[in-house]
């Protein structure tokens, strides 16, 4: 039998893959410690908050985080994550309930499976109208315990880190 073009390329019913597999490893109640830099000449900042993540299908996970962020008070943010198999990237947004921007990424997963690089542009930390780029980092360190690192590019090309956040998955 003959497959149309139609057929090839139709995204619905979308099956998983493994990429998509890799991201359930997230599911589940999270607690978190975050450690940010708000500025040079400062301390870094820690607060603590709670995280769910849950599937949506077998393709999508929504991270939903509550807690104090370093300099905004107590927040909500959401992260949404998934897999485009025509891209063969890891595609995904970020909201908080502090700023009006949608983050949006784009990333990868290392050949070991442990760390999953997300890109992405948004406004710079420089108070001026640019737009900066961005990175956020996931690695597990075990089934229960991952990190989220954020990186800035600054004008020099090197990467800048500003926040750490560990998750520790809830017993």
């Amino acid at each position: 039998m003959e497959t149309t073009q139609t057929e090839q390329t139709s995204p619905m019913p979308a099956q998983p893959q493994k990429e998509h597999q890799w991201l359930q490893k997230l599911i589940g109640e999270w607690t978190f410690e975050i450690e940010a830099m708000m500025g040079p000449d400062q301390p870094p900042e820690k607060s603590t908050g709670t995280e769910i993540v849950r599937s949506l299908g077998e393709l999508w996970i929504l991270a939903e985080g509550q807690g104090e962020m370093p300099g905004c008070g107590q927040t909500t943010t959401l992260m949404t994550l998934g897999y485009d198999p025509q891209k063969q990237r890891y595609v995904g947004t970020w909201i908080g309930s502090m700023m009006t921007y949608l983050w949006q990424y784009d990333g990868e997963l290392d050949a070991g499976e442990t760390i999953l690089t997300l890109n992405s542009d948004g406004p710079a930390m420089t108070g001026d109208e640019k737009i900066g780029k961005y990175k956020d980092v996931i690695e597990f360190k075990s089934d229960d315990h991952r990190t989220l690192t954020s990186h800035m590019l600054r004008d020099d090309g090197q990467w800048q880190h500003f926040m750490t956040a560990h998750y520790w998955r809830k017993q």
